[in-house]
């Protein structure tokens, strides 16, 4: 299960800038005029856990695989971006997969870099962002029930369906966005809202690019921010994108270094990724073996044999058992067959409940 995080904001609000610095990969160009990314960026990263590099000292495997996280950065979006506006509209396809949204929203006041509403204002950034989202929702919803109209008509069965689907479209109408319709965790729209993939029914996590004295201390427009959040049930990240660049070519104690200088601990990409985790319910175990040490990302809450599934479907449907060993316990021990001899490793059935760090080895038919 890889992870993908949609990167969304407006133009200059440093969305290319930490898109470089969170992959390591300079190949989203940053400019200082509007629509500077043309084509969408994608990356695929490694997961920063420093329980998989001490899995790799003990095991000494001949290959390490992290859990990875997909990043897309898509062109700025302005307001009107849903009737063509600028070109970020013409993107908004590629975060449609995303599981969770991070928007970027610029916290910082530098008359050097330009603002396309001229002023720097967070709230209303986001009211234009999540604007665009919204209608770029109503016109995919009008054309799916327009379409079940056309293809159902005097399909008895589809009734239900269309109707739902037009209350959806009543909803979204009405400012509303698609994660507060009432009925989507219905059985009736299923189907359809997992085809749809709504913009609006995606977590969002704010992601508060401050300068560099913004990140010893929240400044007004961080203050406002983080409120805003709150009252969405939203998790907030901030971070200096300007920084994050800094660290990049660093080694990891000069990388530390620059971080503690500026009052913080982890990276950007660190906060992102554990704040990304953490809103999607997501947890990491293990599997570790001479051939390879690997993290494999589930849904918190996933029995064995769902989070067996994850490696492979064949590994749940002739799920046997889970031989399992917490992180702690196999660190301590150093090998399965010292912890199987203290009583450390546990034989589980399909009832058991993957914890995060857990060492797993399953046992499978064919």
């Amino acid at each position: 299960m890889a992870l993908s995080i949609g990167i969304v904001g407006l133009p200059n609000v440093g969305k290319s800038t930490l898109f470089n610095a969170l992959t390591k990969a300079q190949n989203a160009e940053s400019a200082n005029y509007p629509f500077c990314t043309i084509e969408p960026n994608k990356a695929t990263v490694p997961v920063p856990d420093k329980r998989i590099e001490t899995l790799t000292e003990i095991a000494n495997p001949q290959r390490t695989l992290h859990a990875t996280v997909d990043f897309i950065d898509i062109a700025g979006l302005v307001r009107g971006a849903s009737q063509g506006e600028g070109l970020g509209n013409q993107f908004l396809g590629n975060i449609r997969e995303a599981a969770a949204i991070l928007q970027v929203v610029r916290c910082f006041d530098d008359e050097n870099i330009t603002h396309v509403d001229g002023s720097v204002n967070p709230i209303r950034d986001i009211e234009t962002i999540e604007t665009e989202l919204l209608l770029a929702d109503v016109q995919s919803v009008e054309k799916r029930h327009d379409k079940l109209v056309r293809s159902t008509r005097g399909n008895k069965a589809m009734i239900p369906v269309v109707n739902g689907i037009k209350e959806l479209l009543d909803h979204l109408n009405e400012g509303n966005p698609a994660s507060t319709f009432a009925k989507r965790d219905s059985d009736v729209l299923a189907d359809q809202l997992k085809e749809l993939s709504l913009l609006t029914d995606k977590k969002i996590i704010y992601c508060a690019n401050v300068d560099e004295d913004g990140l010893a201390e929240d400044n007004e427009h961080v203050n406002k921010l983080r409120e805003f959040a709150a009252g969405r049930g939203c998790q907030l990240v901030k971070i200096c994108a300007k920084v994050e660049e800094e660290l990049q070519g660093l080694e990891d104690e000069e990388a530390q270094e620059l971080l503690e200088s500026y009052g913080i601990n982890e990276s950007g990409l660190v906060q992102v990724i554990q704040t990304s985790y953490k809103t999607l319910g997501l947890i990491c175990y293990f599997t570790v073996g001479v051939k390879e040490v690997r993290a494999w990302t589930i849904v918190d809450g996933y029995t064995a044999p769902q989070a067996a599934g994850v490696i492979h479907t064949d590994f749940e449907r002739g799920f046997i058992r889970a031989e399992v060993i917490a992180y702690d316990a196999f660190v301590e021990n150093k090998t399965e067959a010292a912890c199987r001899a203290i009583g450390a490793l546990r034989s589980e059935g399909k009832e058991y409940i993957v914890k995060d760090g857990d060492v797993v080895h399953f046992l499978f038919n064919v």
